[in-house]
């Protein structure tokens, strides 16, 4: 069995972040309208201000990140149903579904995510799980996977009902979990998507209700949500020079004007860091005599000053390979912590081929090769 050691190396830095550290509160630098706020950053989940993000709010369609990325997760996205009759018949906004229709679960992704249609929330939720309780089980059970222990979902689409809930800190870690699937973040990042569907079905165009997009440079999602008892909630995710923001606003009057202070306070605090990926160590190719080479892509994090004093840096690779070596193939990785928390990992790729002994050595011939490299 391949084992696993930890090589020191000159080169290393000594590191630790913690990815809540010197988070500015309520009574910082930011006045914000919002009840709970949050923003951080996307990689790390480096909190760079909170304002009672912990505290348990409702969340109106913010809750359909959830059901967005659940849906995705299901698969076979691209078959054609019917919609169920039954979950369709909700109130509030709506992607325009009526009985009979046929659309896909793709189709009904759009739905979700740009118009928030409750519609489309309850349809995909029948589609996945074959009923809303059963998908809300699942919406749970993700939560829980995720460590979101400050979240409990009672519906799939949003609406108000007794212990749905979530915080503002919660709500930005799902969003960065999502936002690593390329089709989650290709949908929230459109202003507007024309799709056919229907029964027959006939083209129409849907809009993203979320003005971030427009209003704000760089950004790329997410989501936004009301209902009279959340009151106004957001989402938004922006990118700028190589670092990813997310805020989060719950129960917000001030929403859009909140988001750009967040982002542009988050964006003051984080640089994007190219880091020390090189490693000069070789990996003995069992059986061969040889050893190989290693290398690892260009890598880059976004820290705080602070952060990047601490960075802690570590190569993993094993003593021994077995087998033929093929150029590319995974070794090991570049390893780097924040306050012992693993941000960054970063492969270590063999850098040639290295072709093992067709035949296993006999006692005697491993014993003569380890004496003359003694001698050597």
């Amino acid at each position: 069995m391949k084992k696993l050691v930890s090589l020191a190396l000159a080169a290393c830095m000594a590191l630790s972040v913690t990815p809540r550290a010197k988070a500015e509160s309520a009574a910082g630098a930011l006045y914000l309208s919002a009840k709970s706020a949050v923003v951080i950053e996307a990689e790390t989940g480096t909190v760079l201000y909170e304002k009672d993000m912990n505290a348990h709010r409702a969340m109106a369609s913010t809750t359909k990140i959830m059901t967005a990325i659940l849906t995705i997760e299901a698969g076979d996205l691209d078959r054609e149903f019917t919609v169920d009759s039954y979950a369709i018949m909700v109130e509030g906004t709506s992607m325009g579904l009526r009985e009979g229709d046929r659309v896909s679960r793709r189709d009904l992704l759009y739905g979700i995510l740009l118009p928030s249609g409750n519609d489309a929330a309850n349809a995909a939720a029948v589609s996945v799980s074959g009923s809303i309780p059963a998908f809300v089980d699942k919406m749970n059970e993700k939560a829980q996977a995720l460590g979101l222990s400050d979240t409990h979902f009672v519906t799939p689409s949003g609406l108000d009902a007794d212990g749905h809930y979530t915080s503002a800190y919660d709500l930005a870690r799902l969003t960065a979990y999502a936002m690593k699937n390329e089709l989650f973040g290709e949908i929230v990042s459109s202003r507007y998507k024309t799709l056919e569907y229907g029964n027959p079905p006939y083209s129409r165009t849907l809009y993203n209700s979320n003005k971030m997009l427009t209003r704000y440079e760089g950004a790329v999602g997410v989501k936004t949500g009301f209902t009279d008892n959340a009151r106004r909630c957001l989402v938004s995710a922006a990118v700028r020079d190589g670092v990813t923001l997310i805020a989060v606003t719950l129960n917000d009057p001030d929403d859009w004007n909140d988001h750009e202070k967040l982002l542009d306070y988050g964006f003051s605090r984080v640089k994007s860091y190219t880091l020390d990926t090189g490693c000069t160590a070789e990996v003995s190719v069992a059986g061969s005599g040889k050893t190989v080479k290693v290398r690892a892509d260009e890598a880059t994090l976004a820290l705080t000053s602070d952060q990047r004093s601490r960075l802690e840096r570590r190569v993993l690779l094993p003593r021994i390979v077995y087998g033929n070596v093929k150029q590319g193939q995974t070794l090991g990785s570049v390893e780097f912590y924040i306050d012992g928390k693993n941000v960054k990992s970063v492969p270590l790729a063999a850098a040639e081929d290295v072709l093992a002994d067709e035949k296993p050595l006999s006692f005697m011939e491993k014993l003569k090769r380890f004496i003359l490299r003694a001698a050597g």
